[in-house]
């Protein structure tokens, strides 16, 4: 790398800054390593630490063992599978060959790439890849129907057979979901440097840090496409990656040249690190995307804005079942919370208000009542210490709100009386958010595509703490209308529910 591009370089892992100090004699927090720093590289993989002893850098050793762990769950989960529904479901007994080739079911999860996906990632997420796993349970089961004179003394009828692929799924998810936990808790964080726009580089540093992948930002550059030979070819890369002990290079082009953007590209995969690439065309046609190969030229297909009459009919019907499910078991805690909010505070029970919904048609919102009486005429006063920037308002410790309201929002059972509004045609479990009409004349242009579908009573943003920008709220909402799915909605309300449960409307 030359001087002048190594002065870019920004460090943001003290570890690093001390250790460059060392060799350079001179260093502050944030300050750039000189070049003789960067062009004296150790070996790769090993890392000096105090009394000049080495050991080799934990990468290698972390993806063996997450790799293992994922194995050695997934065999689990299908052997528990397996014994579970034998046992409660009737009376066959397993043969001991059975067990023996439980690990036959690592083949069916390499073929299905869900362990080589584990080097791809940033963010390794069990739920993300829960369709390819019900393909999988449902391959594991039909083996096992298929060699049941093998497998079983007995006969396994419909049943189950049914409950053995609902069961290992959900067998398998979960203890997907704990090895991944445990790998990510017995190694270190995965280091990224990134290479690209410092405007992108910044985002990404605040995305990892408020996200749960674990992965961690130590140095970013700033490099436009002209500069790629100023990293000296891959030997100049290399020793870039061995002096910050890098495992993965992600890349934040500020511009779309397709030859300077390929040749970055190229230069991170011969550094031997896992590549990431932020595609910027993708904030626009989101990730609902299908690849083509034409006689070796690649192409993206891009699925139309919006959803056909068949998916509004599906998306309809999911959302009747599931509310009409969720009043009848949420009636008592209703009533309960009704009585509450009456008692706390002088006032309706329930807060009404007028909200932006579908093509712009208005309608009233439904909540439980969280504030005085005469919130509303306070909220100019307040607007000053709104902690989502122009367009928006939201307070973490608003005064108006009541004792019981408190705990209400807390628990965002507040929110409950909604599914009034969902059943009525108005709103949906699942969708953008629904803005009210000072807020919703701030959005312009093609960002009201948004309001396409109905809004939702959860979404994108919620997942996100709903303390986000307009600017990026909008474009959250945006991506979900481009990207719909079923599936989607269901994931977007199992993230809910576990952001609620850890507390994160605190």
């Amino acid at each position: 790398m030359t001087p002048g591009l190594a002065a870019k370089l920004t460090i943001h892992d003290p570890e690093v800054i001390a250790l460059d100090a060392a060799e350079t004699g001179a260093a502050e927090t944030g300050a750039a390593p000189t070049p003789r720093a960067l062009g004296s590289a150790r070996p790769r993989g090993l890392r000096v630490v105090e009394g000049g002893e080495t050991f080799v850098a934990t990468r290698p050793r972390r993806d063996g063992l997450r790799r293992l762990l994922l194995c050695g769950a997934d065999v689990f989960a299908a052997a528990a599978a397996m014994v579970l529904v034998l046992t409660l479901l009737g009376n066959d007994q397993l043969k001991l060959v059975t067990l023996a080739a439980t690990p036959v079911v690592v083949l069916f999860f390499k073929v299905a790439g869900l362990y080589d996906r584990e080097q791809v990632r940033l963010l390794r997420s069990t739920l993300d890849e829960a369709p390819a796993l019900v393909q999988v349970a449902g391959l594991y089961t039909l083996t096992v129907a298929i060699f049941q004179p093998h497998v079983v003394a007995g006969h396994l009828w419909g049943g189950q057979i049914a409950a053995l692929w609902l069961t290992s799924f959900i067998a398998i998810l979960g203890a997907r979901a704990s090895a991944r936990w445990v790998a990510g808790h017995a190694s270190a964080l995965e280091r990224c440097l990134v290479i690209g726009d410092p405007v992108l580089a910044r985002r990404i540093r605040e995305k990892l840090s408020s996200s749960r992948a674990r992965a961690v930002v130590v140095a970013t550059l700033p490099l436009e496409v002209n500069e790629i030979d100023r990293l000296e070819g891959p030997d100049g890369v290399r020793r870039l990656v061995d002096n910050l002990r890098v495992d993965r290079i992600v890349i934040a082009p500020a511009v779309s040249e397709p030859a300077g953007v390929t040749e970055l590209i190229r230069l991170a995969k011969s550094a031997g690190v896992r590549v990431s690439l932020l595609p910027r065309m993708l904030d626009v046609v989101g990730s609902a995307v299908e690849f083509e190969d034409i006689d070796g030229m690649m192409m993206l297909g891009v699925r139309p804005f919006g959803l056909s009459s068949s998916s509004r009919l599906l998306k309809r019907a999911f959302d009747i079942v599931a509310t009409s499910i969720g009043l009848i078991a949420a009636a008592p805690v209703l009533a309960v919370i009704a009585a509450a909010v009456r008692l706390d505070s002088r006032g309706p029970i329930f807060f009404r208000q007028i909200r932006v919904g579908r093509d712009g048609q208005t309608f009233r919102i439904f909540k439980f009542r969280s504030m005085v009486v005469y919130a509303e005429q306070q909220k100019e006063q307040l607007r000053v210490l709104s902690e989502v920037g122009e367009g928006m308002f939201k307070i973490s410790r608003d005064p108006r709100v009541t004792r019981v309201g408190a705990f209400l929002r807390r628990t965002s059972l507040d929110e409950l009386p909604q599914l009034f509004n969902v059943i009525k045609g108005e709103m949906s479990l699942v969708g953008p958010r629904p803005l009210v009409t000072d807020e919703d004349v701030l959005v312009r242009g093609l960002d009201r595509s948004r309001l396409h579908l109905k809004p939702g009573m959860t979404g994108p943003w919620q997942v996100l703490g709903t303390r986000v920008p307009m600017q990026e709220m909008v474009g959250l909402d945006y991506l979900y209308v481009s990207n719909w799915s079923l599936w989607l909605d269901l994931k977007l309300l199992i993230h809910t529910a576990r952001h609620v449960l850890r507390g994160g409307n605190v």
